[in-house]
């Protein structure tokens, strides 16, 4: 078992090798937390933070978009408006 302390450096360098690893092999996919080691994923997760955002720390994915807050507004926006039109259909058939 293996007993390395790792740096920030380290996790965002075990990302970037992976890709490249998964990349050379013909494989189109970001690295998973199953790609590594427990350690590693540990250590990955601990200086990144949660696994889609060290994949962006790390340069590998896209980051996500400021606007999913206000999609997500509207999205409930317009779910509380289809209720608010089913129950009046529905009160209308009663």
């Amino acid at each position: 078992m293996e007993n390395k302390k790792y740096s920030s450096d380290d996790a965002v360098r075990l990302l970037a090798e992976k890709q490249a690893e998964l990349n050379s092999a013909g494989i189109t996919r970001y690295p998973r937390r199953s790609d590594f080691t427990e350690p590693e994923a540990a250590a990955v997760k601990a200086f990144l933070g949660p696994w889609p955002r060290a994949l962006e720390k790390a340069g590998l994915k896209p980051p996500r978009s400021d606007d999913r807050l206000q999609k997500n507004r509207e999205k409930r926006i317009r779910a509380k408006r289809k209720r608010r039109i089913a129950l009046k259909e529905e009160e209308k058939t009663k």
